[in-house]
């Protein structure tokens, strides 16, 4: 099983899981991450370093939520490795608590 990002991230982008991800697994674009499902190693430190639970073990994902497993199998070998923290983007606390975000994704 590999970890699964999920809509909480979109337009929110926090990368404190980044920085303890022992494998590098996670991917960035414009306006959301994903973890590479080839790369993750299921250690699950991710996990509480995501302030807006945004990553779950794929087999937790809920229902409504199951296309991100797709969606990060698709996006990982497109986007480039992220290693380091970086800053939220600018409007992150304005969008940390919304739903039905997907629209908002940019690939």
């Amino acid at each position: 099983m590999t970890h699964v990002v999920t809509e909480a991230c979109i337009r929110c982008k926090y990368t404190d899981c980044v920085d303890v991800c022992p494998v590098d697994c996670f991917r960035e674009g414009p306006n959301f991450l994903v973890i590479d499902p080839d790369e993750c190693i299921d250690c699950a430190v991710c996990i509480p370093e995501c302030p807006v639970n945004a990553i779950l073990p794929e087999e937790d994902v809920p229902g409504d939520q199951q296309h991100y497993i797709a969606l990060n199998a698709e996006l990982s070998p497109k986007w480039p490795s992220i290693t380091k923290r970086k800053d939220p983007l600018p409007d992150a606390n304005d969008w940390k608590d919304r739903k039905d975000k997907l629209g908002e994704l940019i690939r």
